[in-house]
């Protein structure tokens, strides 16, 4: 036994309740507030991983403070060397300056005493005296 249907096999109630469905059950879609797929499957962080997001931010920073750091602790050690050996040049300098003076001293001690043994350092009066 076949069955032909000639049109939509629907009472008039359903039709009525189609229509008053389509017009008061479902919201047309805003676009004004709309969101991509993307921001609406975007994933929120929980606080743990804002907190761990935190600490390896801050972590970073004070690792590139430490390597900073230590650059300008190897950079003070050279000027503190160089210092050295500045010192260490000018003490050097200093001493050879204080033995060449002690030197001069001497000599000039045994001049003066050699002038006056020769004579050499009368002024020309006193020779005009021994006359």
């Amino acid at each position: 036994m076949k069955r032909l249907a000639m049109g939509p096999m629907t009472t008039p109630e359903y039709n009525e309740w189609w229509v008053r469905r389509i017009n008061d059950n479902i919201p047309e879609p805003s676009h004004e507030n709309s969101q991509s797929i993307e921001e609406h499957l975007q994933v929120i962080p929980s606080e743990l991983e804002i907190i761990k997001q935190d600490f390896e931010k801050r972590n970073t920073e004070l690792e590139r403070k430490i390597e900073q750091m230590e650059e300008e602790k190897i950079k003070l050690r050279l000027d503190v060397d160089v210092q050295k050996l500045e010192v260490e040049r000018l003490r050097k300098g200093k001493v050879k300056a204080e033995e060449d003076l002690d030197s001069l001293k001497v000599d000039y001690k045994k001049l003066r005493l050699s002038m006056r043994i020769s004579g050499l350092g009368k002024t020309s009066e006193q020779w005009c005296e021994e006359i």
